[in-house]
């Protein structure tokens, strides 16, 4: 339930529903990156006789994205949710395509991380089949949850995923899932952390302890090459795990941070994997407090 106070009395906001799936879809098209960090690439997207609601693209994960709006309850989010994977994964030189003409760029299919290739569904709900056939932790679909209120007031919640089962073994035996599954690439911090010495495990997690310490729902987030933290679906920080050091990358432009002690790179015009125009390489913990007031300036 949601409140609002009057001469110190709590009044109830009530719910005021969508009437139809096109004014949810307006609602995020014209904050998509805002709500979600994705850019909108193209509304009402046509290919091979299907239709996307919204095209997207994750320019920090470099990854396509496809949002479907929903307010039926009763579909099968998973088995459409292959079939548009499965569809973008079959055709990527339409998406590259699609992307070049809508935002007058130069993206090569190279550019790209497939792996990343995910669908998001976003509806006022969810029923609870539909929560527990997603709740796979390498599972590229993720649910949206949006509701609106009297007051113009919009609540919008990403689904967490609580399970630590893969879907593979569920899948197996469905031909056109697995082979989707089989491009697709779901990144933990054990793939970072594997074959890494007990000092850099140590060293990375007092880093990572740090910067989660620094705000509430500051979340991890594995990417291909290295880990993201993230507030609010922006990354405040990048971590590569490197094996005699740690490289930190802040999420600043150039300029904007004030560094006295001069320990950051400017890599504004350097090729490099995290996001931020400051990178710093860590060998121990002497710094660790003066390098934390760094990353807490990329805190919005």
């Amino acid at each position: 339930m949601i409140f609002k106070t009057k001469d110190k009395q709590l009044v109830r906001i009530k719910e005021k529903s969508f009437k139809l799936e096109k004014e949810i879809q307006k609602l995020f098209e014209n904050n998509l990156f805002e709500i979600m960090g994705v850019e909108l690439v193209k509304s009402e997207f046509n290919i091979k006789n299907k239709r996307i609601d919204s095209l997207a693209f994750d320019p920090q994960a470099k990854a396509f994205v496809i949002v479907e709006y929903k307010r039926d309850r009763n579909s099968s989010v998973v088995d459409q949710g292959f079939t548009y994977l499965n569809l973008m994964l079959q055709n990527k030189a339409d998406f590259i395509v699609e992307y070049n003409e809508n935002l007058k760029k130069n993206l090569k299919r190279d550019d790209v991380d497939w792996s990343q290739t995910r669908v998001a569904f976003v509806s006022p709900s969810f029923t609870e089949n539909q929560r527990e056939a997603t709740n796979f932790k390498d599972l590229a679909i993720e649910l949206w949850e949006v509701k609106r209120y009297e007051e113009d007031i919009i609540i919008i919640n990403p689904l967490k995923k609580s399970s630590v089962v893969s879907i593979k073994p569920t899948i197996q035996n469905k031909l056109e899932y697995a082979e989707v599954a089989k491009e697709l690439k779901t990144y933990t911090e054990e793939d970072f952390l594997n074959n890494k010495s007990d000092d850099i495990i140590e060293l990375y997690e007092k880093y990572k302890s740090g910067i989660l310490n620094l705000a509430d729902d500051i979340e991890i987030k594995p990417q291909k090459l290295y880990i993201a933290f993230k507030k609010d679906r922006r990354n405040i920080a990048d971590i590569e795990i490197q094996n005699k050091s740690l490289k930190m990358f802040i999420n600043l432009p150039k300029g904007q941070l004030d560094d006295p002690k001069n320990i950051t790179r400017d890599v504004s015009n350097i090729g490099h994997w995290g996001n931020g125009d400051y990178e710093l390489k860590i060998t121990d913990d002497v710094l660790f407090e003066y390098i934390m007031s760094l990353v807490k300036q990329a805190i919005i």
